[in-house]
């Protein structure tokens, strides 16, 4: 059995259009934007707040030519063991990362398979039998 959850909204965009975008989302969500302590080169991350319970709302820097979209993190406690259950229900492997994966839904729209990045995951993930 593994376990898992949406934890994270993702809105992301090139950095030729970051900052304004990110400037905009952090009005529009009423959330002070919470950068990652690093340089953009090394976490393209910052933090808008939380949505309900621990479900994140995060900005990601992404490389040029990728176009600005929104994109959800699967979290889970068995990276390989949701890829699986995931690919039976029709997604597809866009890229293997390190502790991670990159996916799509049937419809062409990315997402992203990760390690538990919640506080509160035990109390809201979904457990799955194997």
């Amino acid at each position: 059995m593994h376990r898992s959850r949406i934890g994270v909204v993702l809105i992301d965009h090139p950095a030729d259009v970051y900052d304004p975008a990110a400037a905009f989302w952090a009005g529009a969500s009423g959330q002070d934007l919470v950068p990652p302590g690093a340089t953009a080169e090394e976490d393209p991350y910052d933090a808008l707040g939380l949505l309900g319970g621990s479900l994140k709302l995060q900005l990601q820097r992404t490389g040029t030519g990728t176009p600005s979209r929104v994109h959800l993190d699967i979290e889970t406690d068995d990276v390989t063991a949701e890829t699986e259950r995931l690919v039976e229900l029709g997604a597809t492997m866009v890229e293997e990362r390190k502790g991670y994966r990159i996916m799509a839904d049937p419809g062409g729209l990315v997402f992203c398979v990760v390690p538990v990045q919640t506080d509160d995951f035990d109390q809201h993930a979904v457990a799955w039998p194997r």
